[in-house]
């Protein structure tokens, strides 16, 4: 019996600290603002493969979305932010919402993966007109 309430213990502590190493952002970093294609031509206006990413608001494929919250996770080489977004029902209904995710890898300069799972993450390239303002 000491052994399962010692096992139980354990447990709940260690689900408390993986926890703990989850943090809950109301918005996507800074960092990821801007238009991001996943080849250099998908960069030209109208190219529907682009996502546009600003602090509370997602454009891509998956339509137009609201940013409900986003997670960030350690990863190996750094975070990985998982977002939670609010986007229109089929049929342009206000009343039916749809909710999907889209995970944000960091790649290195200038490059992400993206996708709503990480069997489908796909490299994007931030494009040149979309690049952040350096901050004064």
């Amino acid at each position: 019996m000491r052994k399962v309430t010692l096992l139980a213990i354990i447990a709940a502590l260690s689900l408390q600290a993986a926890a703990a190493r989850e943090i809950r952002r109301e918005a996507i970093p800074e960092t990821f603002w801007g238009t991001w294609a996943p080849g250099t031509d998908a960069c030209k206006e109208g190219e529907t493969s682009t996502i546009v990413l600003s602090a509370r608001a997602y454009v891509g494929p998956a339509g137009s979305c609201v940013v409900r919250y986003v997670t960030e996770i350690p990863g190996r080489a750094s975070p990985i932010y998982s977002a939670r977004l609010q986007c229109p029902g089929s049929g342009g209904q206000p009343q039916k919402q749809a909710f999907a995710n889209l995970i944000i890898r960091p790649e290195g300069s200038g490059q992400i993966s993206a996708g709503p799972t990480f069997e489908s993450l796909v490299a994007h390239h931030r494009c040149a007109a979309s690049a952040p303002a350096a901050k004064q």
